[in-house]
């Protein structure tokens, strides 16, 4: 389910009513705990958090004309999901996640590379999610980026 939309507010006001609320959480969530530079953008479908071409102008090695992702939000048909690349580029990073996930939430994850994949809105880690969401700066996920593509 992908939502045609030119900026965030737009995508967010087009959410089904049962989604308006809990994406607009996580998104709040998202932009209080980001590391600066950081942007968010309408991308792919979804809410993006992207490094700017400003910060980053060799963009994405898949379409250099995009900003480098990090992380999106989607909501679709079954789910709403969370992407967040450093989990899919750091082995450290996402053992930290797996080991503190259950700590915060009952239920099993439901997890692909990169996304995590949420069926029910109550039972969103928000807290963990804001710690995962501070653990990376630009620089960070920009170096990270760079050694994996040089591998």
């Amino acid at each position: 389910m992908q939502i045609q939309a030119e900026n965030p507010e737009e995508y967010v006001k087009k959410l089904p009513e049962d989604r308006k609320e809990v994406v607009q959480k996580l998104r709040e969530i998202i932009k209080k705990a980001l590391p600066k530079g950081f942007e968010e953008v309408v991308s792919y479908g979804m809410l993006g958090y992207v490094v700017p071409h400003s910060i980053y102008p060799d963009g994405y090695h898949c379409d250099p004309n995009q900003p480098l992702p990090f992380m999106g939000l989607v909501s679709q048909k079954n789910h709403i999901g969370f992407y967040h690349m450093g989990l899919y580029a750091d082995e450290k990073l996402l053992n930290w996640f797996t080991t503190n996930y259950p700590k915060h939430c009952k239920t099993k994850i439901d997890m692909g590379k990169s996304c995590i994949r949420f069926k029910k809105p109550e039972n969103i880690p928000f807290e963990l999610l804001s710690e995962l969401i501070q653990k990376m700066t630009v620089n960070d996920w920009v170096q990270l980026y760079e050694k994996m593509l040089k591998k």
